[in-house]
């Protein structure tokens, strides 16, 4: 990786793009340092960390700790990656949208991309007014008038909308994807305050060193996992027929049809841990019960370190990713376009078996890849459990759902560069 960077950076045009990137991210951690006003910080990020790993912990994680301390860009890219997921999802519901990302062209990518904006705006209104009502009901604000109220909700969807405009920028001008970019910087800035973390609490005494020894090692088996599946694929051979056209003979090539093991990516998990920890959350905002009470004893059930909610986590995992699979990855369409081009998987006819066949390896696919976003996403909780039960550490701030991020925006970013390279390398036949 390091020396990718450094090659890229001996040629002009990749480096102005590397700047670019920089600058762009320069300016979304100068955002995340302005607050907004009327708001008492150190009550707000007293509140949100006494959550634990309930959704707003997320939220707070994905903008980087912008959440905890009501900043410009609070909201993060939550709402962009929101709109995102629920256009794509919509596209598969709904014909006409259908139609306009299938046969649409670059004119139909542009409209989709449009409607994306929109939404984006109108997720961030709901969400800051969300934010708003939550700070207010708590009694953090230091001024409830209307003035206040305006100022802060604008604030917050004026912010999320510049962050979408910042990951396009990147997108045109920069290196790799904007939104994914600027995601990975939101997390990676929590790495030193975690670490600090950890170091006093070796110091103060409530934690050992050698439990210091045990979480990086645990991270760097995490990332290695990570690493390992991110790449990890299952190809199917494709054979093609040899066809005359004219005088001339194409096809007759073989090649394969790759399936990426965690097709899904990290949308599984998101999901997953948003829906998990809403009873959590929603009772979090009216209020948690006293101690001794029934209530109590089913807020401890639930809760987001609690047995029950991993064992519930990691069955929404395995579903999620079933769901997102088949949304993604078509084995009827699939069929029917080697059919068209004169493909076909050796051993299958063409049609329905070579469908059936797809449609097979998917399954097993999927259930693989289901089970490794689990136990990433397992993992880091069940280490907070056994830290918490031998020493006075608290919550482990590390979450199976960062480390995937940053790994998988780091490959990607690394991949986008090397790519960018070949292409500025490549000599022509000519020359």
């Amino acid at each position: 990786m390091i020396q990718t960077v450094r090659k890229a950076w001996a040629i002009p045009e990749l480096r102005k793009k590397i700047i670019f990137t920089l600058l762009i991210l320069l300016i979304f951690r100068i955002g995340n340092a302005i607050s907004v006003p009327y708001v008492d910080l150190s009550a707000l990020s007293a509140y949100i960390n006494s959550m634990g790993a309930s959704y707003l912990a997320l939220l707070n994680t994905m903008s980087g700790g912008a959440f905890a301390m009501a900043t410009v860009f609070a909201l993060g890219i939550q709402p962009y990656i929101n709109a995102s997921i629920i256009i794509q999802l919509l596209t598969v519901a709904i014909p006409p949208l259908e139609r306009l990302a299938r046969d649409g062209g670059e004119a139909g990518k542009r409209k989709i991309q449009a409607i994306t904006r929109y939404a984006t705006v109108g997720i961030a209104l709901l969400q800051a007014w969300g934010y708003y009502t939550m700070i207010r009901s708590a009694g953090i604000l230091t001024n409830e008038s209307v003035w206040a109220a305006l100022v802060i909700i604008v604030t917050f969807i004026a912010g999320a909308s510049f962050l979408m405009w910042l990951g396009e920028q990147v997108n045109e001008f920069g290196v790799g994807n904007g939104i994914s970019i600027i995601l990975f910087a939101g997390i990676i800035s929590r790495i030193p305050s975690s670490v600090e973390s950890i170091v006093v609490g070796i110091a103060g005494g409530s934690m050992h060193w050698a439990w210091s020894i045990f979480i990086v090692l645990g991270i760097l088996l995490l990332v290695v996992l990570v690493v390992f599946v991110s790449d990890a694929e299952r190809r199917i051979p494709v054979q093609y027929a040899k066809r005359q056209v004219g005088r001339k003979m194409y096809g007759g090539q073989s090649t394969h049809l790759p399936m990426k093991v965690n097709m899904s990516g990290v949308l599984p998990v998101i999901f997953a841990q948003s829906i998990a920890s809403l009873p959590v959350t929603i009772w979090s905002f009216i209020g948690i019960p006293d101690e001794g009470t029934v209530a109590r004893g089913i807020y401890n059930a639930i809760d987001t370190a609690s047995i029950p909610y991993m064992v519930v986590y990691f069955l929404m995992i395995i579903a999620f990713s079933y769901f997102y699979a088949t949304i993604q990855f078509n084995p009827i369409e699939i069929s029917n376009n080697l059919k068209k081009n004169g493909g076909f998987i050796p051993g299958f006819r063409p049609g329905k078996p070579t469908s059936d066949f797809i449609s097979k390896v998917l399954s097993k696919i999927t259930l693989f890849g289901a089970i490794y976003l689990g136990i990433v996403a397992i993992c880091p909780l069940i280490a907070g459990k056994i830290i918490d039960a031998f020493t006075d550490f608290g919550n482990l701030a590390i979450g199976g759902t960062s480390v995937i991020i940053v790994v998988g925006v780091a490959l990607e970013t690394v991949k986008a560069l090397e790519s960018q390279m070949l292409m500025r390398q490549y000599k022509g036949f000519l020359e």
